[in-house]
């Protein structure tokens, strides 16, 4: 692991929690203190110096760890960050409690802006979606190219599937699921959110699995985890029913860079017909879809998320 520290802003060492995250071969923690908010950053060295630089923003409940499968497949083609936002992996909470997409956009653009490392490849799934959405939309000096996958962009008819998880940002719900669920076990838990969130469970690993119990071990002893998960949530909902220049699918009519599109035929949580409106709204749009993918595409296919921006960047010029 190591600390860096950045223009600007001093970088802290890595806390004591942070000992027990999985950092897999070849990725290196660090820990980034901003005004207001502190990030844990997780990187992988590129195999070489002068790659344009990328940012991946992680889902709701999820962490810098759900890139971990796609990161080392573009180390050859860029220069990759992940980042943990407030509240989630292992960044603890802003200073302001602010989890509303905005909030989390806010995060990303101080980290961005203090780090000097703009443009980049901006990734975003779910949660990151809709704030790589909003950084793009209101910083385009920031983002070279936005790839999407399963995007939390507003749906009217949400899937009943997906109604659980809008349940969380109901106040009190949060606290009652808790409660109500406080005999079960990380690994029902897991079991649970995998069922939830890929297309066909039986893809992870056994090893997979286990890392993934640990890393719900090590968040449910976390005093905040219930409320980052509820104000994040609440903070998607407010996001869906925002209109004028503020809403999320005004605000993708305004992205200007080249845009990757990601969607799952069997994703539980972002309906798989929300595609054809995604790729209307993005002026400059490309649409991979994936019927058997579920919510995390880039943890299901790497690979095949891998390639499609590899043709992206082809397109771009390679930068």
């Amino acid at each position: 692991m190591s600390s860096t520290e950045l223009p600007g802003v001093h970088a802290t060492a890595v806390a004591h929690a942070v000992s027990t995250v999985r950092v897999a071969e070849g990725e290196e923690l660090r820990s980034v203190t901003l005004p207001g908010l502190t990030l844990t950053v997780r990187s992988r060295p590129p195999e070489r110096t002068g790659l344009p630089p990328a940012l991946y923003v992680h889902g709701l409940g999820g962490s810098s760890q759900n890139w971990s499968a796609l990161m080392p497949l573009l180390q050859d083609v860029v220069d990759g960050e992940a980042v943990d936002l407030p509240g989630f992996g292992d960044s603890p909470p802003p200073d302001d409690g602010n989890y509303s997409v905005t909030g989390h956009a806010r995060a990303v653009i101080r980290f961005l802006d203090a780090a000097e490392r703009g443009p980049v490849h901006l990734f975003g799934n779910s949660l990151g979606g809709a704030v790589a959405t909003r950084v793009a939309a209101v910083r385009p000096d920031l983002v070279r190219t936005l790839t999407l996958v399963s995007p939390a962009l507003p749906e009217i008819r949400v899937q009943r599937s997906a109604a659980p998880t809008g349940l969380l940002a109901v106040p009190g719900v949060a606290t009652l699921f808790a409660r109500m669920t406080r005999d079960w076990t990380a690994e029902e838990r897991t079991r649970g959110v995998m069922a939830l969130c890929y297309g066909d469970p039986a893809r992870v690993s056994e090893s997979g699995f286990r890392e993934a119990v640990a890393e719900m071990e090590r968040r449910l002893e976390l005093p905040y985890f219930w409320d980052a998960m509820a104000r994040s949530a609440r903070g998607i909902v407010d996001a869906y029913t925002l209109g004028g220049q503020h809403g999320l699918w005004r605000q993708a009519e305004r992205v200007l860079a080249p845009t990757q599109l990601v969607y799952g035929g069997r994703d539980q949580l972002v309906s798989y017909r929300m595609a054809r409106r995604a790729s209307a709204a993005f002026r400059d749009s490309r649409l991979l879809t994936l019927p058997d993918a579920g919510h995390v595409a880039m943890m299901e296919y790497p690979e095949t998320v891998a390639q499609a921006f590899r043709e992206l960047l082809d397109e771009c010029g390679g930068s």
